[in-house]
């Protein structure tokens, strides 16, 4: 497995250059490292920020699983999306509403068929909310299909 999480992952994360704002470091509760976060005052509504993960040695005809913690906290804050390089039209995953704070786990199957997904990005869609934060952290990708809960 590979561990892509922000203060000690080997990955490579590149702030996207044509997006509205970037995604900053935030200071985890526990004091041990940061996670990755837009709080909800940054830009306005439908604004968007993406944080790219750039997968270089992924091997052609494999699957992964890309297991991620994300929290949307606070009223209305907007939508955490993710894409792959491959499918860029469509999100392979969605979430925009947070029960509560607590940070939740998403899980994404990666097949590598002919073509190789050489990239996932995470991007955050500004809501009408101006209080919390749509936080991602402990990014993994690990061989084989995603482990059932």
């Amino acid at each position: 497995s590979v561990d892509c999480s922000f203060s000690r992952g080997v990955c490579d994360w590149k702030q996207d250059a044509d997006d509205d704002f970037d995604w900053n470091p935030a200071d985890r509760d526990r004091g041990d490292g940061y996670y990755m976060a837009v709080p909800a005052f940054v830009g306005h509504k439908n604004d968007m920020g993406r944080l790219n993960l750039l997968l270089t040695d992924l091997r052609p005809k494999s699957s992964y699983c890309l297991i991620f913690s994300y929290r949307l906290a606070g009223e209305k804050v907007g939508k955490l999306r993710v894409f792959l390089a491959n499918k860029k039209s469509a999100p392979v995953w969605e979430e925009n509403k947070g029960k509560d704070e607590k940070w939740r786990t998403g899980k994404i199957e990666i097949f590598q068929g002919a073509e190789t997904t050489n990239s996932v990005t995470f991007e955050s869609e500004r809501g009408k909310g101006k209080t919390g934060e749509i936080g991602v952290d402990n990014v993994i990708l690990i061989s084989g299909p995603c482990p059932e809960d």
